[in-house]
């Protein structure tokens, strides 16, 4: 098992993030992360429209925590690279049982992430298998994506709406 513990404790803040409790430890073959306890983190970065196929917790959530510290602290302190940090994401998955295509699927949404986000070195290198990736998924995803992304709209809609009588009070 990669990480030295199977049990992540945290405690919630005011805002989206969690706080471990106690450091996540990771021992790969060559590499070993220490994730301090205080450290932030929001899980996996899902959007809404797509928690309906990725949730922000399970089993890819000590993968999740140690993506975030990887692409903080662990590029700010020169540990690793954007592309680095990443790649060790999807390694980590496969490690922690993340099924095969959710786990490119979300290296893929990491790596689109480090292009929007500003990490963008090596990136390039990436675009055949990022490209691949969405090309083979987006049949599969897309289509319920949409319907999702239409069912939150009502709903936001409808709690507008309703909502209207109660702020006139």
């Amino acid at each position: 098992m990669p990480f030295t513990s199977d049990v992540v404790t945290v405690t919630s803040t005011s805002g989206p993030l969690w706080v471990l409790n106690e450091p996540l430890e990771y021992d790969g073959r060559w590499q070993h992360f220490t994730v301090p306890a205080g450290f932030g983190t929001d899980f996996a970065t899902i959007p809404q429209v797509l928690r309906w196929f990725i949730d922000r917790t399970g089993a890819h959530t000590r993968a999740a925590i140690l993506h975030d510290w990887l692409v903080t602290d662990g590029i700010e302190t020169g540990v690793v690279t954007h592309r680095d940090a990443d790649g060790i994401f999807r390694r980590v998955l496969r490690e922690t049982g993340t099924p095969f295509v959710r786990r490119w699927i979300m290296w893929c949404g990491v790596r689109y992430g480090s292009l929007w986000g500003g990490r963008r070195d090596g990136w390039w290198r990436d675009l055949p298998l990022v490209a691949a990736t969405t090309v083979l998924a987006a049949p599969v995803v897309v289509p319920p994506t949409v319907l999702a992304a239409a069912a939150y709209t009502a709903y936001w809609l409808a709690e507008a709406i309703v909502g209207i009588p109660a702020r006139r009070r």
